[in-house]
Formats: C-alpha cells, structure tokens, sequence
C-alpha cells in the first residue's frame, strides 16, 4: 500500500479568522491583553496616529478583579487623553499594596501613572496630559487659562465631605457652593467646559465627578441634587463618552478605594 503526501492549503475560514483578529488588534503584555477597539465615531484611529508605537503606562490594578484597571481618578485622566487623541497604549497594571521591583525602578516614589515617553518614564498627570498635547497636537484638547480652573475645587470640597463625622461642619454646603458655581459656569458656556467640545479640563474633572457620585452615593447616601440640572446633565455626558466608559474604574474599585479615608 503506497502512502501520498497530503498538501494542505490555508482554507478561507482560517484566513479570514486571521484578517479579523488583525483588524481587531489584541495586544499581548506580561501575563494580559490590551485590547483597542476598532475605530468608532470617537475613537477612530487616525492614519499619523496609527504608525505610532504604543505607548507605554503603568496604571492602578483594581483590587476586586483581577487584570482589571484600578480606581485611580489620575490614570483614567491620562487614559481618556490618549483615548481623545486616538494614541494606542498599552498598559502595565501595577498592585499598588504590593509594588513590584521593576515598577519601582521606572517609578521610585512608586505613584501612578507613569508614562513612557521619548524613552523615558514621565510621572504625574499634569505633565503627562501637557507633554501628550505638545507631542501629538491634533485633536487639540488645550483649554484657555482663564477657565483651566474652572470646577478645580470640587474635588477637594468631595474629599472634605466625605471624610466628615459632624454633618453640622459645612462640608456639605462647601460642595454644594462649587456645584453651584460649577452648574452656573455650564448653563452659561456648555455642555462643556471649553464649549462644544471635550477638552483637557473636562478629561481631569470627570473621573473626580465619577468618584462623587459612587463614594458619596456608598458612603453617605447622597447625590447631586436635582436643583443642579446643568451638573447631573454634564455628568451624564462624560460618563457616557465612548471614552470613558472604556477607562472608567468599577464601582467596586471606587468604593474599596475611598474606605480607608471614610474609615480613617
């Protein structure tokens, strides 16, 4: 009995399967995949954007998921700029309650986010956010001075809230002032903060604003009162960017977060 060689060829299943998952773009790091969604009405990929390389951030691993991102406000600002700007990342997700050695050696004050740009890791949102806008300009997402401050302290009257024992102290009525404020500044120059457009301002106060409402929802049972209608409406907008949902922390992250402060 004679035995023939059998020539396979590539079936057109198995390469159309190839073309998908290359459209689709998983991208392998360490022990997870970062996946980039095709492009969509706000994330399209532009053509400089997609020859760069991916860029590289360390971010807060979440505590209640595992190779899930974490609830740091400050990462989800850095994600949402390279997220508006069409950049491709990958992401390196750090135990903040058990920091590794290669992380500290990147990050020696071992904080989060830290990225890595013209080969050399960056720390602080701040910087990041104004050395992506001055590296890769378009979509432009500066702000004019004038209203870069504009809903700055809300975070800040947030934490005095919900870190408060005495609801006589006036922590709530000094949130409450700046929502107020913040709801009059919307009315008049909306839906954001620069107008018609998201811009770097609106990337930093949303994740806080998200904090808001999950902490102080967990915590103390309170919301953001209908008589803010500008506020509750600016919030739903941000939290539904296409953007932000694909960045945002889960709210069990959020609530695991902010315990140690409500507790302490």
């Amino acid at each position: 009995m004679s035995t023939k060689a059998l020539r396979i060829q590539p079936s057109t299943t198995t390469t159309a399967i190839s073309s998908a998952i290359n459209h689709i773009g998983f991208t392998l790091h360490r022990n997870y995949a970062v996946y980039r969604r095709p492009p969509n009405r706000n994330l399209t990929v532009s053509a400089a954007a997609s020859s760069f390389d991916p860029l590289q951030i360390c971010v807060k691993a979440s505590v209640t998921a595992p190779n899930k991102l974490g609830d740091c406000p400050f990462c989800q600002r850095v994600l949402l700029t390279m997220e508006e700007k069409h950049l491709p990342y990958d992401m390196k997700l750090v135990d903040l309650g058990n920091k590794p050695e290669w992380f500290l050696k990147l990050s020696p004050e071992g904080k989060v986010p830290v990225v890595k740009l013209d080969e050399k890791w960056v720390p602080d949102s701040d910087v990041i956010t104004q050395a992506l806008e001055e590296k890769y300009p378009d979509p432009a997402l500066g702000i004019p001075p004038e209203k870069s401050s504009v809903g700055s302290k809300i975070f800040s009257t947030f934490i005095g809230f919900l870190k408060s024992k005495d609801p006589s102290d006036g922590t709530e009525k000094a949130l409450l002032d700046e929502l107020s404020s913040f709801d009059n500044y919307i009315k008049e120059n909306g839906p954001f903060i620069n107008g018609e457009k998201v811009s770097s301002a609106d990337l930093s106060l949303g994740p806080k604003l998200y904090h808001l409402e999950i902490a102080l929802g967990h915590y103390k049972k309170w919301a953001v009162p209908d008589s803010l209608p500008y506020v509750k409406s600016y919030m739903k907008t941000i939290f539904s960017l296409d953007s932000f949902i694909k960045t945002r922390a889960l709210p069990e992250d959020v609530i695991a977060g902010w315990r140690p402060k409500v507790l302490g």
